[in-house]
């Protein structure tokens, strides 16, 4: 099918696979270009009109979606509330750690509070909501595009969704699995995608030279502790590489070997620590792509194509 297998993230729901694949491109390209590889950069992008397609985008947002709408179901159900809570208390302790002195002195403020309150009440139960909003006061999330309790519900309420509903994770990792063959060398998960790209990875017994996960939540345990088997590096898989901003508060416990550096094979190997600087959008995936660690890894896994 192609031989790089990209997975978008979150709040995708009104795009498709075609406008999201001409808004990564260029920048994937640029990685590679930036790590010295001209060459593939000109075959990556832009495309040839009559040649075969080396890259493809798995869309699974329109699962988000309203039929009939142009808006997502924000909403995040109360059944789902523990999980979105532990999701949002995890960032805000990952925001705490910001480079940004506003980002970390406000995240401080608000943990404090919460700490102080769940102290006495015994446990985020005690807080349900005030989490939440806590999360949506930081400056990041204005920066990034999300700021606003319903855009913050949507950033929660599609993870969670993917977490909890089978129905959804199934679509979504099937589209990876349609994206993949014996030719595939390369998938990249950014986000919510890194999450299933690696479901999808994991279940692959054919060998796959290299999976990048940008800005990834896979290292908190509210996500780790749901996925469909334990964490573990996948047995098909000869290179992991996982990439994430310090102030990308998304991707708490950037470092995956902790929990995911078991059962790997002799000779596969596993790159995960804060590895970049993305500048003042520290979630953006083009910023992710653009990097020369990501275009080197793509190189090396394409060198024989």
């Amino acid at each position: 099918m192609a031989s790089i297998i990209l997975v978008h993230g979150i709040a995708q729901e009104q795009e498709a696979a075609d406008t999201l694949e001409s808004a990564w491109l260029p920048a994937l390209a640029g990685g590679v270009r930036n790590a010295g590889h001209a060459a593939l950069a000109d075959r990556l992008w832009p495309p040839a009109p009559n040649g075969p397609r080396l890259i493809r985008m798995a869309f699974y947002g329109k699962t988000f979606g309203v039929p009939d709408q142009m808006g997502p179901s924000d909403g995040i159900p109360l059944a789902q509330q523990d999980t979105a809570e532990e999701l949002a208390y995890a960032w805000l302790v990952n925001a705490a750690d910001s480079s940004s002195r506003r980002d970390a002195g406000n995240a401080r403020l608000e943990l404090r509070a919460l700490d102080q309150d769940m102290e006495q009440a015994q446990g985020v139960g005690a807080v349900k909501g005030r989490v939440i909003a806590a999360i949506d006061r930081l400056p990041w999330l204005s920066q990034a595009g999300l700021s606003g309790a319903g855009r913050v519900n949507k950033t929660l309420g599609q993870v969670v969704r993917y977490l909890s509903e089978p129905d959804v994770r199934a679509y979504a990792i099937d589209q990876v699995r349609q994206c993949l063959d014996d030719d595939t060398r390369v998938v990249i998960g950014h986000s919510l995608g890194s999450v299933v790209a690696y479901e999808a990875v994991r279940e692959r017994t054919s060998p796959l030279p290299l999976l990048i996960t940008l800005g990834s939540p896979l290292g908190l345990s509210a996500v780790n502790r749901r996925l469909l088997q334990p964490p573990s590096f996948p047995s098909c898989l000869d290179r992991w590489i996982n990439l994430a901003d310090r102030d990308d508060f998304v991707a708490a416990r950037p470092d995956l070997t902790a929990v995911f550096d078991t059962n790997r094979r002799p000779g596969a190997r596993f790159d995960s620590t804060y590895t970049v600087d993305n500048g003042s959008s520290p979630h953006k995936a083009n910023f992710y792509l653009s990097k020369v660690t990501t275009g080197q890894a793509i190189a090396e896994a394409m060198a024989d194509r």
